[in-house]
């Protein structure tokens, strides 16, 4: 799968201590690993000239107080509050400057974000997915940005999940109905 570098961004999601490091409190021993096939997909990324964007997963203390529905506090506890060293990108991966961080407040990173506006202004319709977890963040992301008319490749093999059926659920899903599924191998840029 050939990519242009100028139309292209690795969107790496939610590689946070919260959900990568053993002492996070979502942490989960595959999205550990996922951080080296990550750094390689954004290191090959950077090299050929493509965009790089993070994002991150951050709540504020009250972020659900009074919702009338929605609480991910409820659903899996307190996590990555604002501020704290959950919330920061794992140590592992080496931001740049020029990389650009999406602080979203939800599974989607396009949900009342910059998101949507920053990668139209430089012109960019293909994005590759990698970061943790499957199922939620890198779904709901990946589903959200092909509603939107980007080409979302999901990178199968730099994908952290919880358990294996979740990613395969997640990568089946995407397959079918939004997206393109893609090994690291196979993706090159031009």
């Amino acid at each position: 799968m050939e990519f242009d570098t100028d139309s292209t961004a690795v969107v790496v999601v939610d590689m946070q201590n919260g959900f990568c490091h053993p002492d996070g409190s979502l942490y989960a021993p595959d999205s550990e690993d996922a951080i080296d096939p990550v750094a390689e997909v954004v290191e090959q990324a950077r090299e050929a000239g493509a965009q790089v964007v993070y994002t991150r997963d951050v709540h504020p203390p009250e972020q659900f107080e009074g919702n009338h529905y929605y609480d991910e506090f409820e659903q899996w506890g307190e996590h990555v509050v604002e501020g704290s060293w959950e919330a920061e990108l794992v140590a592992e991966l080496d931001v740049h400057e020029d990389d650009h961080v999406v602080e979203k407040h939800t599974y989607d990173a396009f949900h009342e974000t910059e998101l949507d506006g920053w990668l139209s202004a430089r012109g960019i319709n293909d994005l590759l997915f990698c970061g943790t977890l499957a199922n939620v963040c890198v779904l709901h992301t990946a589903g959200s940005a092909g509603l939107r008319d980007y080409r979302p490749v999901l990178i199968e093999d730099a994908i952290g999940a919880i358990e294996d059926d979740h990613r395969e659920y997640a990568l089946e899903h995407a397959d079918w109905l939004f997206g393109e599924v893609a090994p690291r191998a196979d993706v090159e840029f031009v």
